[in-house]
């Protein structure tokens, strides 16, 4: 019993510690290098400094970089990118970290189209998986079906993985959104879908086609009205 409570108070302390130093961090490593010059600066023209003003030029910085990223239409970020690419070393942190603030600030519904099930990777076993797009011509041409990409996360990470094409008849759509089987993955299958959740989503779409439920032509989000 005793150690039970034990960990309960462990698994609600532990998140929120962890933030806070995140936090305390990231404001203190702004302090040290904007604060320090800037407030410098102050203290010799005007005699004063201002406390906690290189965590505003910290957030100015980055409010006016995304502003101009965006008026640019990501051609500059795309640029660098392509620069950082031909550095040996480098290329290794940035575009890992770069996956991950993507992940993290970025709606995985603009990534993954919905939630689906497959029978991957032997009959009678399914996977979970998430569709991201309909398959190239050349794959069509092939197999002479209507094919589908699908991306299969590993757990605990839904960053990592790997891509299948599948037939569009092989292809089960779940009544779900895809931020819930992302928890469901990162879970280790702990977590599984609210019926809430599941009430949600469950819509009945036509496929004239034959392609996977919802998706005629153009993909759109669970849930989301064509």
């Amino acid at each position: 019993m005793i150690r039970k409570i034990f960990f309960t108070g462990l698994a609600a302390l532990v998140p929120l510690v962890i933030t806070v130093y995140v936090l305390v961090a990231l404001f203190s490593f702004a302090e040290g290098i904007l604060g320090e010059y800037v407030n410098s600066y102050l203290r010799q023209t005007l005699g004063y400094t201002i406390p906690g003003l290189a965590i505003i030029l910290t957030l100015l910085i980055i409010f006016f970089v995304g502003l101009f990223v965006q008026m640019t239409r990501m051609r500059v970020l795309r640029f660098v990118e392509r620069m950082v690419f031909r550095i040996p070393l480098v290329n290794k942190i940035y575009f890992p970290v770069r996956r991950i603030v993507d992940f993290l600030f970025f709606s995985p519904q603009k990534a993954f189209k919905s939630a689906v099930l497959i029978e991957y990777p032997r009959k009678g076993m399914y996977a979970l998986g998430f569709l991201t797009n309909r398959s190239g011509a050349v794959f069509e041409q092939k197999t002479g079906r209507k094919m589908y990409n699908v991306f299969i996360s590993s757990s605990p990470s839904p960053l990592t993985g790997f891509t299948v094409i599948v037939d569009a008849q092989d292809i089960i759509p779940l009544d779900i959104g895809v931020d819930e089987a992302v928890k469901l993955i990162v879970s280790g299958g702990l977590l599984n879908p609210s019926e809430r959740y599941e009430q949600q989503y469950k819509v009945e779409r036509e496929n004239p086609e034959g392609g996977p439920a919802g998706y005629s032509g153009e993909f759109h989000a669970a849930g989301e009205e064509r």
